[in-house]
C-alpha cells in the first residue's frame, strides 16, 4: 500500500505570513471507534486556523486522520486531542477544529475546541452590503 496512518504531521512554510488569512479544511470521513462498544464513530472533521510560520501539509494530515481508524475514543477526548497535537506542529495564531459526529443510539455530538496563541487578537470582521 503506497499511503499508511501516521501521527507524523508534516508542516511546511507559510507563504504569506505577514498576512492573518484562514485555512479551512474539511475532512468528511473521520472514524474512530466507541471505546464502550468497539463500533465505529463516524464525524466530519473541520478545521480553520490562522497561521504564523508554518501550515499543514495535507497527504500527512489525511494519514494523521487515518491513524484513528482502530482507535478507541470519546468525541470529546478525540477531538482535544487532534487539535493539541495540530497546535503542537503547526503553532498557529489562531486554531479551531469542529467535530460532527454521525448519530449514535438517536444522539448527534459536535465537539467544538480552539486555539488562540497568546497575544493575538483576529482583525475586525468586515461586513459588505
Amino acid at each position: 500500500m503506497p499511503s499508511q496512518p501516521s501521527r507524523d504531521l508534516e508542516v511546511f512554510p507559510n507563504p504569506h505570513p505577514a498576512r492573518d488569512y484562514t485555512i479551512r479544511i474539511r475532512i468528511p470521513e473521520f472514524t474512530c471507534l466507541c471505546p464502550k462498544t468497539g463500533q465505529p464513530d463516524f464525524a466530519e472533521l473541520t478545521l480553520e486556523y490562522v497561521a504564523d510560520k508554518l501550515c499543514v501539509e495535507l497527504k500527512a494530515l489525511k494519514n494523521y486522520v487515518w491513524s484513528f481508524r482502530d482507535e478507541g475514543a470519546f468525541h470529546e477526548a478525540v477531538t482535544n486531542r487532534i487539535l493539541g497535537d495540530l497546535v503542537d506542529a503547526v503553532q498557529p495564531r489562531f486554531m479551531r477544529l469542529t467535530a460532527d459526529f454521525n448519530v449514535r443510539g438517536g444522539i448527534y455530538t459536535a465537539v467544538v475546541a480552539e486555539h488562540r496563541a497568546e497575544g493575538w487578537t483576529p482583525p475586525p470582521a468586515v461586513t459588505l452590503p
